[in-house]
């Protein structure tokens, strides 16, 4: 390397003289250095210091970008420019770079600028002895009669080895043997193998022989390569088949699939080629059914399955094989193979009814027989053992009888046709092969009716609405009962329930259809007469015996506006209602002139009235209220105004289709004196009435006073004679609200019991047991109660005599205190 620095510093000098005459138009180009390397040298191995060679300042590379440009594939060179140091980037194979090319070079092209040069740069790839000689097969084959003269030769094949020069093959060697050796021959650069027999063959003692060649390249250590030989010795017809048994024997199960597998008979023949080829035929005399059942391949000896195998037609089957050799002549063996056939369970048991009662009765009793079953399976063993069972959740049961797979269907429990109407029972025959089949079989069974089921209403009582006015002879309702039996046992009739009592009369003018429930009225109902009825309708089916049931009735007349006002006041006369009403005319605005008073017998709006003015002289001077039927005055009459005014009223019903009446109404206004003498009258016929109230109030005053003093002397002796450690127990404390009050005594067992209640009717009902507002007394015992009814008592006088002194008793008053004296 150092030769070649110093030549490249005479080629530099040369070339700077030859281009100084050029610098500035052209770059500079400087000569070839050659480096030689080892590939496989490790990356960042040091190719050689290129700055230095060159003579470049080392300092300023990296400004100049010295760098290499070209000569480089995939970046196997780099120039470090800190150092100026040429060194391996990338792997450096040279069997990849030149292949077979001796020497192996590299050309580097590399560029400096500022000023502009360029530099060449050969790099030499040296060969290392990296690559070990192959061969192209694995292995060689060769067929050598045995009857081949020694010194036959037979080519091998060649190896390769990518290496050069010393590196590559220089020697073949063969393994050890006494029938083969190995010859040389060159053809060229090329050496070529070849493999000498040496000693004749016999294919009886070894009929292959395997040899190995090796293949050796000159590097050091030598590397190399190997190639499998094997020598296969033809023979000749000497030797006749034989078969690896006299008699197989297989189990085949039934039913097999076509073309199952069944045994693959082997007959070996020493020999080889088609002296040792053997072929399989059926021997001996055959049912030709076997034919069809089974197939032999002639070159493999495999049976297969051709037909169907039925254990029940054949246990066992006797097939006879002969192997037969292709040699000249050809020799021949046989064998027999005992195919025994397996049953399976394959068939299904059967089931078979042999008696079936399709109807069966809902009042039959259970352990009633409905069908007798039969159970058979062509199989046997347990594959012909069969169980069978009842589908769930129905009343029937499966009884075995002393013969095998007989069975009786029987009533298991009471039927109802109303739940279940049919039943489809499905019997399960399961046999006890592996795996078990089974059989299904339904039997539909209908549960006929008994008369077991009344008529139902729907609704009992029934609330019926009935408007008053009906059409006599128009149907007014329908009833209808519903029966769960079938045929006559759900034929209904209908019919009404006629007894004696208060509302025979009534029912006298009901009918009803007989076959639907229809109810007719034959007379028209009138709210006003009658509000409310009750019947009964009675539905029997035709069953035998017949069975019935009734639904109660409650009828609600409803009302209806079939009734015009009536007048009260002014009274009617001649069919039309008039009066007369005399005012004085110095009356002030809103005095009570008159009030007109009318009622309607139809309740609810058809009764509800409202009054109007229908005609009037002067609607300035007088006001009708719509609710109260009251006439006042609007205004004071004047001297100017007339002295008689008409007012026609109309009062009319809130019905939907509203019905009136009018009241006439004469006001005549008076002169001041002549109304004071009317007054003067009206007060005479008053002091008439007060002093009959006077007479009657001091007979009342009288009674009073005595009651109250004998109520006075009890209550203190009541007092006197109480316990001391009495004391006295309420199940409820009535609150006295100053009204009208109502008691009642009642008995139950050895206790005594006063119901004590604001405003009850006469027709309140007492329940006996029932305490509310109930005051308990046991016997011979007084209560505080007592004290509090004397404050009644004292409540009423007081108010007696209050209204003693302002002549306002009323009869209210003087009953309630009779009353409460009486019960006292």
């Amino acid at each position: 390397m150092r030769q070649e620095g110093q030549s490249r510093g005479l080629l530099g000098c040369w070339f700077a003289v030859s281009v100084s005459l050029m610098l500035g138009c052209f770059p500079r180009v400087s000569a070839q250095i050659k480096y030689s390397i080892p590939e496989e040298v490790k990356v960042g191995s040091v190719v050689g210091t290129i700055a230095k060679d060159l003579g470049l300042d080392i300092s300023t590379l990296g400004e100049r970008r010295f760098r290499i440009v070209s000569g480089i594939r995939d970046g196997q060179f780099e120039v470090n420019q800190n150092n100026g140091v040429l060194y391996v980037h990338q792997n450096i194979d040279r069997e990849t770079l030149c292949e077979n090319i001796s020497p192996c070079l590299i050309n580097l092209k590399l560029v400096a600028e500022n000023p502009m040069e360029i530099h060449y740069v050969s790099v030499e790839i040296s060969d290392i002895n990296d690559n070990s000689p192959t061969f192209q097969e694995n292995e060689k084959f060769f067929e050598i009669a045995e009857s081949t003269q020694p010194g036959r030769r037979f080519q091998l094949p060649t190896a390769r080895d990518p290496d050069v020069a010393v590196n590559t093959i220089r020697v073949y060697k063969l393994s050890q043997n006494e029938h083969f050796g190995l010859q040389i021959r060159d053809r060229g650069n090329d050496k070529v193998p070849h493999l000498v027999l040496q000693k004749p063959l016999d294919r009886e003692k070894h009929n292959e022989h395997k040899l190995i060649l090796t293949a050796l390249d000159g590097g050091n250590p030598p590397r190399s390569g190997t190639l499998n030989v094997t020598v296969t010795v033809l023979d000749s017809n000497d030797n006749h088949p034989v078969f690896t048994q006299e008699v197989y024997s297989i189990i085949l199960p039934e039913n097999v699939k076509m073309d199952t597998r069944v045994i693959t008979v082997n007959a070996t023949d020493l020999d080889i080629g088609s002296n040792g080829e053997v072929e399989y035929f059926f021997g001996g005399e055959h049912d030709p059914q076997i034919h069809e059942m089974f197939s032999l391949d002639k070159v493999s000896g495999e049976i297969r399955v051709k037909g169907v195998i039925d254990f029940e037609k054949y246990e066992v089957y006797k097939l006879e094989i002969r192997a037969n050799d292709k040699g000249t002549p050809p020799m021949d063996a046989d064998c027999t193979v005992l195919v025994n056939v397996l049953d399976e369970n394959d068939n299904k048991p059967e089931i078979e009814v042999t008696s079936l009662s399709k109807q069966v009765s809902e009042s039959s009793r259970p352990g009633a027989v409905v069908s007798l079953i039969s159970v058979t399976d062509k199989d046997s063993g347990l594959n012909g053992k069969v169980i069978c069972s009842l589908s769930d959740d129905v009343p029937f049961d499966l009884k075995p009888s002393f013969q095998d797979n007989m069975y009786s269907l029987v009533l298991k429990q009471h039927l109802d046709r109303e739940s279940v109407s049919h039943y489809d029972i499905t019997i399960t025959a399961t046999d006890s092969g592996q795996p078990p089949l089974s059989t299904f079989k339904t039997l539909s069974i209908d549960v006929s009716d008994t008369n077991d089921n009344a008529p139902q209403f729907l609704y009992n009582p029934i609330e019926l609405y009935l408007k008053e006015n009906n059409i006599p002879g128009n149907p007014i309702y329908s009833v209808s009962a519903s029966d769960n039996d079938l045929d006559e046992n759900s034929a209904l009739s209908y019919h009404l329930v006629r007894e004696e009592g208060s509302q025979s009369k009534i029912i006298a003018f009901l009918n009803v259809n007989s076959e639907n429930g229809q109810i007719f009225a034959l007379k028209s109902f009138d709210f006003e007469t009658l509000k409310t009825f009750q019947f009964q309708v009675v539905a029997t089916d035709s069953g035998t015996p017949s069975l019935s049931s009734n639904v109660t009735v409650n009828v609600f007349i409803l009302d209806q506006n079939d009734n015009a006002p009536v007048i009260l006041y002014p009274l009617s006369s001649n069919g039309s209602a008039e009066g007369v009403e005399e005012i004085p005319r110095n009356v002030n605005a809103g005095h009570l002139v008159t009030k007109v008073r009318a009622y309607d017998a139809d309740i609810g709006y058809n009764g509800w009235l409202l009054f109007s003015l229908q005609e009037v002289t002067d609607h300035s001077l007088f006001g009708l209220d719509r609710y109260t039927g009251q006439i006042r005055t609007l205004l004071s009459f004047t001297e100017t105004d007339e002295a008689e005014h008409k007012l026609v009223i109309l009062v009319k019903d809130n019905g939907n289709v509203s019905l009136s009446a009018t009241a006439t109404v004469i006001v005549k206004l008076v002169e001041p004196k002549e109304a004071f003498a009317a007054s003067d009258v009206k007060n005479a016929a008053a002091e008439n009435e007060e002093d009959n109230v006077t007479f009657y109030l001091m007979i009342t005053l009288g009674a009073v006073s005595v009651l109250f003093t004998i109520s006075i002397i009890v209550l203190i002796a009541i007092q006197c004679s109480k316990s001391t450690d009495y004391t006295s127990k309420y199940l409820q404390e009535p609150n006295y609200d100053g009204t009208l009050c109502h008691s009642i005594q009642y008995r139950s067992g050895d206790k005594r019991y006063m119901l004590v209640g604001p405003r009850m009717s006469i027709g309140s009902t007492i329940v006996p047991g029932s305490h509310a507002n109930t005051l308990m007394l046991p016997d011979r015992r007084r209560t505080s109660e007592e004290v509090r009814v004397g404050k009644y008592i004292f409540t009423c006088l007081t108010n007696i005599f209050h209204s003693v002194t302002v002549y306002t008793v009323t009869p209210t008053w003087v009953l309630t205190c009779v009353i409460l004296f009486y019960f006292l």
